[in-house]
């Protein structure tokens, strides 16, 4: 059974659950016992006995042992000094060389290990009748469980009940705003992760609303537990220095064996003593090797890690660094990576005018709109050290940072126009209204999606209006409509019907989240150094297509690709078309490994950058 193609109803009877009672402490504890834990399981961690053991495992590295042995031999048979110095150097070398390895990785395990605080804590669940606030990981499957804005969602879950929700899915999705969800949506079952709104995600966060869920898998089995199974499951290959190296280090070997023969061969041939002339051809086979270089490698790739960790990019193996010179395709995510991840106001149009870039110092028309939209906000904009800091729903701060740039702060405005009465967005309405006391009389002010709006509206051009709605949507911006009206006096009761109705059409604002502005550029720095950029996002195809336009990602002839079209074609229909794909969008995780494989099918060095992590690090 797909949860999320299914009914509440349907759902809840299969888990076997009650969604007024919960679960009862017996069906839990068996439970439990037969699907363990709701945490992620992690390969065991290697010792740092076996890590530091591991660093000999290179060709170049196993060649100076046996060199450092020979010398050993040499100097105990000829009491030489030197050959115990030289032997013991090359040790020493060989020793450093595994030492500054396993430092490397030591310091990479500890900040990963920072970043893998993705689940919650605790969860507040519904059992034997009771609410109860419990560890996270004691969930089972067919658990009640109660959210609201601030949680994190403690395991995969469908909706049963929902109240104007929002999920922030970034992690899963790649969507830049919060994902609506409704508990009565009616979801295809092939649909793609992002576009299943009755349902909840492991390890995502609750932005606005309450809802009520039953638990649907837990661990391993949620979303996030399919990506950590999936990057478990995947082997440790060598990277081109390694491979190199490997190569380069069986040619030397060859190389002293054979100088080694032919020394040894001619010496007898002369008439030299036997042991004289296999001391002879043996210390000219060492001396043939070169142990300075893993040692000079190691420092310099250790120099290149210092330099990736000044970037805020962890390396757990320094071979790794080379890896990343040696790329031929960069897989990026879009949200965060190539965008600010912070929605922003781009354009507005007011009814009746032309639609106008967002400045600091707009037409006294937009102002208008500007600070009406935002009278009609709950986010707000605080500023830290001169850093803005967005508060609540990213299309509303986006909204009250355009109106701030253009001399109206939110504080002001509240001050100036008191708001006396709200009516909250709701998903189903997808609107929201407050009501201000502008100028001395109450004025209504409505903003929301542009279809819901129009059958509201008594007065403005709405024709236009969904025209330029229309291009504005082209051009991948989310568009918001604002509408007013002025009321003789406040409703007792704050109704839709009564409130939300007979509204004169203001205007439209039109949001992104826009490109950075390092982007574009490190985009065409990669075009000229012969490296392949491809954008492979959660997030809609058409949002998806507009940015990689504007970065010089996707150029004429580039196609785009659903996670759902990837899934119905097949490996041989994939390689087909492989180099005219610059875009995917809304693809799920087990797509991403599949592109990359199909590139390194080809023979290419692919380099991932799977989206924005917490700490301000980067996963790749």
């Amino acid at each position: 059974m797909k949860a999320h193609s299914s009914t509440q109803q349907d759902v809840l009877r299969e888990l076997g659950t009650d969604m007024v009672k919960g679960l009862d402490s017996t069906t839990v504890a068996t439970r439990q016992q037969t699907g363990g834990k709701n945490k992620l399981e992690e390969k065991k961690k290697k010792g740092i006995i076996t890590r530091f053991l591991e660093q000999f495992k290179d060709v170049m590295i196993i060649i100076l042992i046996i060199a450092s042995i020979v010398s050993f031999s040499i100097a105990i048979v000829e009491s030489e000094v030197t050959e115990f110095i030289e032997a013991g150097l090359i040790l020493l070398i060989v020793i450093i060389n595994a030492v500054m390895g396993v430092m490397q990785e030591s310091k990479a395990e500890k900040a990963l290990d920072a970043l893998k605080n993705m689940s919650a804590p605790h969860a507040r669940v519904l059992r034997d009748g009771e609410e109860r606030l419990i560890n996270a990981e004691d969930l089972v499957v067919g658990d009640i469980i109660l959210l609201e804005a601030g949680d994190f969602v403690p395991a995969d879950a469908r909706l049963i009940r929902s109240v104007s929700l929002k999920s922030e899915e970034s992690a899963l999705t790649g969507e830049s705003v919060p994902s609506e969800k409704d508990a009565n949506a009616i979801v295809k079952e092939d649909s793609a992760i992002g576009d299943r709104d009755n349902m909840v995600f492991s390890g995502c966060s609750i932005t606005y609303g309450t809802a009520t869920a039953v638990v649907t898998a837990i661990g391993m089995n949620t979303e996030m537990g399919k990506i950590a199974n999936l990057l478990s499951g995947e082997t440790e290959s060598q990277t081109p220095l390694q491979q190199k190296l490997a190569k380069l280090g069986t040619y030397l070997g060859i190389v002293a064996l054979v100088a080694c023969a032919i020394v040894f061969i001619v010496g007898l041939s002369n008439g030299l003593d036997i042991l004289e002339i296999f001391m002879t051809s043996v210390s000219l086979a060492v001396s043939a090797i070169p142990e300075g270089l893993p040692a000079i490698v190691t420092i310099v790739l250790s120099i290149g890690v210092q330099r990736m960790v000044k970037k805020n990019a962890i390396i757990r193996r320094l071979p790794a660094v080379e890896t990343l010179g040696s790329a031929s395709i960069i897989c990026s995510d879009k949200t965060g990576t190539l965008t600010m991840n912070r929605m922003t106001l781009t354009k507005a149009y007011v009814d009746g005018g032309e639609v106008e870039d967002i400045t600091t110092d707009n037409s006294e028309v937009v102002k208008n709109l500007l600070r009406y939209a935002t009278l009609c906000c709950d986010g707000s904009v605080v500023f830290n050290d001169g850093k803005a800091v967005h508060i609540g729903d990213p299309t509303e701060t986006a909204i009250v940072y355009a109106s701030h740039r253009n001399g109206m702060p939110k504080d002001m405005l509240n001050t100036t126009y008191p708001r006396l009465g709200a009516i909250p967005f709701d998903s189903d309405r997808k609107l929201m209204s407050t009501i201000n006391l502008i100028d001395g009389r109450y004025v209504v002010i409505t903003k929301g999606a542009v279809d819901m709006m129009e059958s509201r509206c008594v007065a403005g051009d709405f024709n236009n209006a969904k025209r330029i709605n229309d291009q504005m949507s082209k051009s991948a911006l989310r568009v918001l409509a604002v509408a007013y009206k002025i009321i003789d006096k406040i409703p007792q009761l704050l109704t839709s019907e009564e409130i939300e109705n007979g509204l004169v059409f203001m205007g439209l604002v039109g949001m992104i989240d826009p490109p950075r502005p390092e982007a574009k550029e490190a985009v065409r720095v990669c075009r000229e150094a012969g490296i392949k950029p491809i954008m492979i996002t959660g997030d809609h195809v058409v949002t998806a297509s507009a940015i990689a336009k504007e970065l010089g990602i996707m150029l004429e002839g580039d196609l785009a690709y659903t996670g759902v079209e990837l899934d119905a074609m097949t490996d041989s229909e994939l390689d087909e078309k492989l180099e005219n794909i610059s875009v995917y969008a809304r693809v799920s995780p087990d797509n991403k490994i599949r592109i990359v494989k199909a590139w390194q099918r080809r023979g290419k060095v692919v380099s991932l950058h799977d989206g924005p992590c917490p700490y301000g690090r980067s996963r790749s």
